[in-house]
């Protein structure tokens, strides 16, 4: 398995988690195998020939990493056989009071979301047999675990002028970034599984009420955190992203909830 970001949140659980113990894992660097580059990234992988190339490497706002990128790692899969599996998100999609299912048609409205939609459709073109997994907020219970920092740190900046805000009003699910590795992990065996699926939590929660329990689990006040609404922020952003997972689960992929989570230490 060869895995792109493998330095990332996703990348070291899956490298360095039990996800991957039936593999052989190669996970080159972004000096060592710069996606940007068509022809180097083309000779890397075939050099390799893995049996399955994971792609999870982007950058945010970097437009020819998130689809240039892409598309070169989906060309070198195909041109060496390999399998596929290829790391979305929620935000191809624009708020709605409905979940999606895999065959909605995105209708991204944020550029980071644009971006991914436009990287999923490169994919989808260069290696039609790739596995699309969008995901939703990633989390962890351990030393890595990025949304809880930043709850410390908002938890540390609630007296300060400029306090971080979490929303009431912007919905998600909230997927524990072991469950996605072991997900990944279970499609890269699954070649029968191709185009979109979503992989997420179970429950939709407001950012407020997801960072609440983070701050509980966590041993801080809740009552700390700094709320407030997209409206009265003046920001643009999608209000309500739910994504439909019973594709996911007729293949017995689940992701636990945040309640399930937090209930261990």
């Amino acid at each position: 398995m060869l895995v792109t970001g493998g330095a990332g949140f996703l990348g070291r659980h899956l490298t360095g988690g039990h996800a991957s113990d039936r593999w052989e894992l190669i996970a080159p660097s972004s000096t060592a195998m710069d996606i940007r580059r068509r022809d180097s990234t083309i000779d890397t992988i075939t050099d390799w020939k893995p049996n399955t190339v994971v792609h999870l490497a982007y950058r945010k706002g970097e437009r020819r990493t998130v689809v240039d990128g892409s598309r070169h790692v989906a060309e070198a899969a195909a041109a060496c056989g390999a399998r596929l599996v290829h790391m979305s998100t929620d935000l191809v999609f624009a708020s709605r009071n409905r979940p999606y299912v895999e065959s909605d048609v995105p209708f991204p409205t944020e550029d980071y979301g644009r971006d991914k939609f436009d990287a999923e459709q490169a994919v989808a073109i260069a290696c039609p047999s790739a596995v699309i997994v969008r995901t939703s907020l990633l989390y962890g219970t351990d030393d890595l675990s990025v949304p809880q920092l930043d709850v410390e740190q908002a938890l540390h900046a609630a007296r300060s002028e400029t306090p971080m805000i979490f929303f009431t009003d912007e919905y998600r699910c909230p997927a524990h970034v072991e469950d996605v590795a072991a997900a990944v992990a279970d499609l890269a065996e699954r070649s029968d599984v191709t185009g979109p699926i979503h992989v997420a939590g179970p429950e939709a929660l407001s950012r407020a009420d997801f960072a609440q329990r983070t701050a509980t689990w966590l041993g801080r006040d809740p009552a700390a955190l700094r709320t407030g609404t997209i409206k009265e922020s003046g920001l643009t952003r999608s209000a309500r992203v739910v994504l439909d997972t019973t594709q996911a689960a007729t293949l017995g992929i689940r992701c636990r909830s945040v309640k399930e989570a937090y209930a261990r230490r």
